[in-house]
């Protein structure tokens, strides 16, 4: 072997230790990443804004994997946890689901009904009662004889919704100012007897109508429901 060979020699050996160096480098950074950045999971990002109180479909998230070490403990890596619940604010597009940006939709109690009525989204509804919120409901009558003052009575108080629906045009039906109006399915949790009074209401009242109670001092929704002395009014009590 000439000294040209044994150069050529030489300088492939230092090119494999390099080689090997380099490799073996890389392998020391992965392993460093790897110790700091921890295994993979599963997480689930908004894909959209979600309304608040809307039911949550697996639509409406994209899945993606990030270092479970970076996931809050809360963060939801199922998507078998959101079956049966509800946004309770809104969701904006981006966000990575967390367990508490959602609550189980209302459900009936023991002892209650389910009743769904049409009421006016104009003065019934207004934009700001959804699914959870606790409401009165006011329902208005004509005079049974002639003479007779309109009465406005409250029939429930403290009602729980379970659902609001669709907005749907009514082209028939028309305010007193001869204005076309929509209606919203409302879904009430109520026991028997509110029940018949609601049934009542929506059959033979002029309008029907709900307002939204403030919620408690501890932070929920509902209100001491009024005296039944409180619950008619008619306009000769302003007199």
């Amino acid at each position: 072997m000439n000294s040209r060979q044994r150069r050529g020699v030489i300088l492939l050996l230092l090119s494999v230790l390099c080689a090997l160096g380099a490799f073996a480098g890389v392998l020391a950074v992965i392993s460093d990443v790897n110790s700091k950045v921890g295994p993979e999971t599963t997480a689930y990002r908004l894909k959209d804004d979600v309304a608040p109180y809307k039911p949550l479909k697996a639509g409406d998230f994209e899945k993606i994997s990030m270092p479970k070490r970076w996931l809050s403990p809360t963060a939801v890596t199922d998507l078998r946890q959101i079956e049966g619940r509800i946004a309770v604010t809104r969701l904006r597009a981006g966000s990575l689901l967390q367990t508490d940006m959602i609550v189980e939709r209302p459900q009936l109690k023991p002892g209650e009904q389910e009743i769904a009525i049409m009421v006016d989204a104009a003065t019934g509804v207004a934009g700001k009662i959804n699914t959870g919120s606790t409401v009165n409901i006011y329902a208005t009558f004509a005079g049974e004889k002639k003479g007779d003052p309109d009465q406005s009575r409250m029939i429930v108080a403290g009602a729980r919704v379970l659902d609001v629906g669709r907005l749907t045009p009514a082209a028939e039906t028309n305010d007193r100012a001869g204005r076309a109006t929509s209606t919203v399915p409302i879904t009430f949790a109520l026991s028997t007897l509110d029940t018949q009074r609601v049934a009542y209401a929506e059959s033979f009242a002029e309008h029907v109508r709900l307002a939204l109670v403030a919620p408690s001092a501890d932070g929920t929704q509902g209100g001491s429901p009024a005296d039944k002395g409180d619950r008619t009014y008619t306009l000769d009590k302003d007199k």
